[in-house]
C-alpha cells in the first residue's frame, strides 16, 4: 500500500477512512521486519502523522489501530526520531495509562472495556519496541520517570489484565537493563523491589510456613499455567536489572531473603513445558547469583520441612536441582557462557560461604576416588564433564568450571589435582598463583576427606600430569647410540631456541611465590646467592 494515499487521508483528518487504510496496512506488514531504504523519509512523516491522529481521536478502535501501525514501524530504529521525543513518549504514556512527569491531560483509570485494554496493550507494546531501538527514548524516559510511573500503574493492574501486565512488566525489565541510573531509583525510590516481590507471591500462589519458607508444592500440583509463567519471568528479569545495584544495606536483608524463598519455591515448580520450565528456573538462577551470599542460607534451612542429619539438618533439595540443572546445560554443549556460568557461579559462591552446601556437592561431584584408570575428563559422571570444560576455549566458562572444583576441594592444591590431574588445573593455578602448591585464601572447616584403599593402592603409579595410570609407554631412545641421544638433544634444544628468538614461544619458569616467569627470571630468583666464603689461604 502507497504511503502517500495514508498520508494524505491523515492530513485530510478523516479518521473513519485513516482507520480502514491502516487495517490493510497492518494485514500486510504484519510479519515486516526489514524495510526499504528508499521509503525511510516517507516513514518519519508516517509517524508523525500517526502520533497527530493519536492526539486528536478519542475512539479506541482508531487508537489501537494507529497504535499497531506504530508498533510495526518502531521495527526500524531509523525512524523513531518524532516517536522518540518528549512529547511522542508523553503521547504514549498517555494512551497506556501511566502517570509520568509533564504529562498535562487527566488518565483514565484501568481500562474496563476490552477496546480500552487493546490501546493500552498497544500503547505498552509500542513503548516496548521505541525504548529498546533508540537511546534518545531511554534518554527521554528517564527524564520524565516513565519507570517510576509503570511501578505506580503495576500497583493498580489487576490480575484481569494479563497482557497489561505482562507488557508493563517487560518495559520495566528494559528500562532497568538499557539505564543504570534507573535502576538506583526503583529500587531506591521507587519501591520496586518490593513490588515486583508481591507480584511474584501472587503469581507463583506463594504461601509462607515460615519468615522464609513457602509450603512446598505437592507431587499432584497443576504446572504453573503459561500467563502465570510469563508474568513471572518478565518480573524475575526485571529484579535481576535491580538488585544488579549496591545491596549492603542491611535493611534489604529480609526483602532479599524474601526473594530467595520465592525462587527457591519456583524452583521446585514445573510449567506446561520442559523448555519453558528450563528458561524460567534459569532466571530464577540469574537472580539468585545477583544476591548476597549471606542471603542464601534460606535455601537450605526449612524447619517445617526438615532436612538430612547427615548436612546439620539442612534441606539440600534445591541444591540437587541446581546441580540437575547444571548438568542438563552442559549436555547442551551449547551457550555455555550465558547458560552455564550463572549456575556455576551460583554454586561456587554458596559453597564458599554455606559448608552443608560445599560438602552435599563435593559428596555428588567429586566421590572419593576408586578408578584410577582413565583420565580424569573422559567418561560421563559430573566430575568429567567439569574437567573437559577446564580446558574450554571460554575463559569465563574454563574459569567458571575450574573455580567450582577447586572450591569444593576446599582450595587446596593437591586436592584439586587428585581429581583432575595437573594438566587441566594448570590454568587455574597459573591465575592463581599456585603453580608451586599451596591452598587458597578461603577458610574452611577442619572436616577430613579419606582416600579409598584403591586409590591408595594407585597413588605411586598415578602420572600427576594426566591424574590416571598410564599403560607403559616403549622408549623411543631405547636402541639409540649415545651420539644419536646427543644429536637429537642438540636438535630439540636449537630448534626451541629459534621460536624462543623469533618470539613464537616464551619458555617460562615458576617463581618461588608460585607465578609464572620468564624462564631466565626464574632461574635467578631460584638460584641460592654467591658464597661470600674464600678459598685462599
Amino acid at each position: 500500500m502507497s504511503l502517500t494515499t495514508i498520508l494524505s487521508e491523515i492530513d485530510g483528518g478523516d479518521d473513519k477512512g485513516v482507520e480502514k487504510l491502516l487495517q490493510k496496512y497492518n494485514t500486510e506488514n504484519s510479519h515486516t521486519f526489514a524495510f526499504d531504504h528508499k521509503e525511510e523519509d516517507a516513514r518519519i512523516k508516517f509517524c508523525q502523522g500517526l502520533l497527530k491522529v493519536l492526539r486528536r481521536s478519542d475512539h479506541s478502535l482508531c487508537q489501537s489501530t494507529c497504535l499497531e501501525t506504530l508498533r510495526i514501524l518502531s521495527r526500524d530504529k531509523r525512524v523513531l526520531g518524532p516517536v522518540a521525543t518528549k512529547e511522542g513518549i508523553l503521547t504514549l504514556a498517555g494512551l497506556a495509562r501511566i502517570h509520568v512527569v509533564g504529562h498535562d491531560g487527566e488518565l483514565l483509570e484501568e481500562a474496563q472495556s476490552a477496546e480500552e485494554e487493546r490501546v493500552v496493550v498497544e500503547a505498552l507494546k509500542c513503548l516496548c519496541n521505541v525504548v529498546f531501538n533508540s537511546v534518545p527514548a531511554q534518554q527521554v524516559g528517564a527524564e520524565v520517570k516513565l519507570a517510576e510511573g509503570l511501578c505506580a500503574h503495576l500497583h493498580s493492574v489487576s490480575s484481569s489484565h494479563h497482557e497489561v501486565g505482562l507488557f508493563s512488566l517487560r518495559l520495566l525489565f528494559l528500562l532497568s537493563a538499557l539505564r543504570t541510573d534507573v535502576r538506583g531509583m526503583l529500587r531506591k525510590e521507587a519501591g520496586a523491589v518490593r513490588l515486583l516481590t508481591d507480584i511474584l507471591e501472587r503469581t507463583l500462589d506463594v504461601h509462607w510456613v515460615g519468615p522464609y519458607e513457602a509450603t512446598p508444592p505437592k507431587p499432584e500440583a497443576l504446572p504453573i499455567s503459561p500467563e502465570n509463567n510469563g508474568l513471572a519471568m518478565e518480573a524475575l528479569k526485571a529484579l535481576f536489572n535491580i538488585t544488579m545495584s549496591d545491596s549492603s544495606n542491611e535493611d534489604n536483608d529480609h526483602q532479599l531473603r524474601l526473594i530467595a524463598g520465592i525462587t527457591r519455591h519456583l524452583l521446585m515448580l514445573k510449567t506446561n513445558t520442559e523448555d519453558k520450565t528450563e528458561e524460567a528456573h534459569s532466571h530464577a538462577i540469574n537472580l539468585l547469583s545477583n544476591l548476597p551470599v549471606r542471603c542464601l542460607d534460606v535455601l537450605i534451612d526449612v524447619p517445617v520441612q526438615g532436612g538430612m542429619e547427615t548436612y546439620g539438618g539442612k534441606n539440600v533439595d534445591i541444591v540437587q536441582i541446581l546441580l540437575d540443572f547444571m548438568e542438563k546445560r552442559i549436555d547442551k554443549g551449547i551457550n555455555y557462557k550465558e547458560g552455564l556460568t550463572p549456575v556455576l557461579s551460583l554454586m561456587t559462591e554458596s559453597s564458599r560461604y554455606h559448608r552443608e552446601i560445599r560438602r552435599y556437592l563435593k559428596a555428588q561431584v567429586l566421590p572419593p576416588l576408586k578408578d584410577v584408570k582413565e583420565r580424569p575428563e573422559i567418561g560421563g559422571t559430573v566430575r568429567n564433564k567439569l574437567v573437559r570444560l577446564m580446558t574450554h576455549i571460554d575463559m569465563a566458562v574454563k574459569q567458571g568450571a575450574a573455580e567450582f572444583l577447586f572450591v569444593l576441594c576446599k582450595e587446596s592444591v593437591d586436592n584439586l589435582l587428585k581429581y583432575t590431574g595437573y594438566g587441566n588445573a594448570a590454568g587455574l593455578l597459573m591465575a592463581r598463583g599456585l603453580l608451586a602448591g599451596g591452598r587458597g585464601e578461603t577458610q574452611y572447616s577442619s572436616d577430613e576427606d579419606s582416600d579409598t584403599e584403591e586409590y591408595k593402592s594407585a597413588k605411586p603409579f598415578i602420572n600427576p600430569i594426566t591424574g590416571h595410570i598410564e599403560h607403559p609407554m616403549p622408549n623411543p631412545m631405547e636402541e639409540m647410540t649415545e651420539e644419536q641421544k646427543d644429536y637429537e638433544a642438540q636438535k630439540l634444544v636449537n630448534m626451541i631456541d629459534e621460536l624462543s628468538r623469533k618470539e613464537l614461544i616464551r619458555p617460562m619458569g615458576v617463581r618461588k611465590d608460585g607465578t609464572l616467569a620468564p624462564l631466565g627470571e626464574a632461574i635467578h630468583e631460584c638460584s641460592p646467592p654467591p658464597s661470600s666464603d674464600s678459598d685462599s689461604d
